[in-house]
């Protein structure tokens, strides 16, 4: 499942796999939303809700595709968080695992807090 991730900006896109937050997501595509930043992530909500999976994680790699469960939110690191140790991308708790950018995640740095962010299929 490819998704594209468009902000006034720029735009980008991801790989899903399959999960259950993931299909979720997928079924209330496309969805429209108010970007919030946090450090080196980008976060907005969803209208999906989800619960926490097996293989959630805090610390993840620069451009995955994660699912806030607290906030029913999309989040996107692309490098450290006000609770990182050193550079690494942490999320504020553990998040699903979705998928991951397919390009260079810096390209996030242009998203501003209330940009409008869009997700479509791809």
């Amino acid at each position: 499942m490819r998704i594209r991730i468009l902000w006034p900006a720029g735009h980008t896109t991801a790989t899903l796999r399959r999960t259950p937050t993931s299909e979720a997501l997928w079924a209330a595509l496309p969805i429209t939303s108010s970007a919030n930043t946090w450090g080196e992530e980008v976060y907005f909500g969803t209208p999906v809700a989800a619960s926490v999976e097996e293989d959630a994680a805090q610390v993840v790699e620069p451009g995955t595709v994660a699912f806030w469960t607290e906030g029913d939110s999309l989040a996107l690191p692309y490098g450290p968080t006000p609770v990182s140790r050193g550079g690494e991308c942490r999320l504020a708790s553990p998040c699903n695992l979705l998928g991951a950018l397919d390009g260079d995640p810096a390209v996030l740095r242009t998203v501003r807090p209330g940009d409008v962010i869009r997700v479509e299929r791809a």
